[in-house]
């Protein structure tokens, strides 16, 4: 009798969404490692070299009836020697990474869709773009690139702020 309850119960909470977030895909959108003054580099090298990083999420609603995205790590990692007395740095390396992801979202609310796609999305890709970034870089003869961990949360609340200063600043 117990067992007839228990059915009763499942069958009334009707078929399951899914997970809230599912990710459909992760791959290599773009890469591109460039050693302008290679080989010379290699040997002209006398100091380490300071590795400027630059990082951007980038969303885009791929099917308008569903809630598909596709979610991209843009990070270029620029590394220079700057040599006390010249004025001019020199470029060691140039290393750029689109990491993309296709992501599902299911029943989450309106209001939490923007903080999923910019701080939970590029949380989930960021490990495998920070594993490419470092082996790439290894692989092209330099001490690899370790990014340390990235607070998506301060990124997007960077982003909405600067929004509504835009915002305030044309109205």
């Amino acid at each position: 009798m117990q067992d007839e309850a228990v059915t009763e119960n499942t069958a009334s909470t009707g078929p399951q969404a899914g997970p809230p977030l599912v990710v459909n895909v992760q791959y290599v959108k773009d890469l591109s490692f460039e050693v302008p003054g290679a080989p010379q580099i290699f040997a002209a090298l006398r100091t380490q070299p300071q590795v400027d990083l630059n990082l951007d999420v980038q969303v885009r609603r791929l099917e308008e009836q569903a809630h598909i995205y596709e979610v991209v790590l843009a990070i270029r990692a620029e590394a220079v020697e700057r040599v006390e007395g010249e004025e001019k740095a020199n470029t060691v390396f140039i290393a750029e990474l689109s990491y993309g992801g296709v992501f599902t979202l299911n029943g989450i609310p309106d209001e939490s869709i923007e903080p999923v796609l910019l701080v939970e999305c590029p949380r989930l890709l960021f490990p495998f773009a920070r594993t490419i970034l470092a082996t790439v870089t290894r692989e092209g003869g330099f001490p690899p690139v370790q990014l340390q961990p990235i607070d998506f949360v301060a990124l997007w609340q960077a982003r909405r702020a600067q929004q509504q200063q835009e915002t305030v600043g044309n109205a």
